[in-house]
């Protein structure tokens, strides 16, 4: 396990993305706060690192189940599959859960009163995501789409409305951040989405739905975060630097 000793979170899910899968074990942060090492993000949960480095030795006696390596994916093939596998999930799990979180708040808000706060703060998630993936789709994305076709066909680059890429990614960074808080909040308050012994199968059906659309937002994220807005940087500095 010496090779993940320095390694931070966010660059061992970059290289194997199955990673993703223990970390979320164990309510590690990769993607928004994924800078740092197991050693330091154990420490702050409180955890024995070598739970999860043996988490992960498992990952690499596993040759057969290999993760796509997102890292070395064009831009515009990465943002293809964040708008067709992401975004669409969202779309999709969002009305579902408005409805689920509302109606168990509804009925077993009086005596569980955990559930109305968690509706609350999914609607919140709801809000902002819809707005949030809105604002990729129309304006970042299309931007980066530019960039590489600007370096693919050996094109000037057009100047941006907003300056520099890194502004709406600084944006976008922070809107993640929020969605990600929010999310944690629910998994707080739902003890790692426990439903209590009298939960009925909405309850129990809600609990599901909300721990999987977290699971998806740390990989969406990560995927936005570290991987594509990095490239993004590198390929807009590389486009407009001096020509000697």
């Amino acid at each position: 396990m010496d090779r993940y000793k320095n390694a931070t979170l966010k660059s061992i899910v970059t290289d194997d993305f199955r990673a993703a899968a223990v970390f979320e074990k164990f309510s590690l942060d990769f993607c928004c706060g994924g800078g740092v090492t197991i050693e330091q993000a154990c420490s702050k949960k409180g955890l024995d690192p070598a739970l999860v480095y043996a988490g992960l030795q498992e990952l690499d006696q596993k040759t057969g189940d290999q993760a796509p390596t997102f890292s070395a994916w064009p831009s515009d093939e990465l943002i293809n599959y964040i708008v067709r596998v992401h975004h669409e999930y969202v779309r999709e799990a969002i009305p579902v859960l408005l409805t689920h979180t509302q109606k168990v708040a509804a009925v077993h808000g009086e005596r569980h009163p955990e559930v109305v706060e968690v509706a609350r703060h999914f609607n919140a998630v709801a809000k902002d995501m819809a707005a949030h993936m809105m604002k990729e789709e129309h304006v970042l994305f299309p931007y980066i789409l530019e960039l590489v076709k600007a370096k693919r066909n050996g094109t000037p680059l057009e100047e941006s409305p907003f300056g520099g890429v890194q502004n709406p990614i600084r944006m976008m960074e922070m809107e993640h951040k929020a969605a990600g808080d929010e999310m944690e909040a629910i998994r707080s308050l739902t003890a790692n989405y426990t439903p209590p012994d009298d939960a009925c199968t909405t309850y129990r059906i809600s609990f599901r739905e909300l721990q999987l659309f977290e699971e998806d937002l740390h990989r969406h994220v990560h995927l936005e975060n570290n991987i594509l807005f990095p490239k993004a940087m590198a390929l807009e500095q590389e486009l407009t630097a001096p020509r000697s």
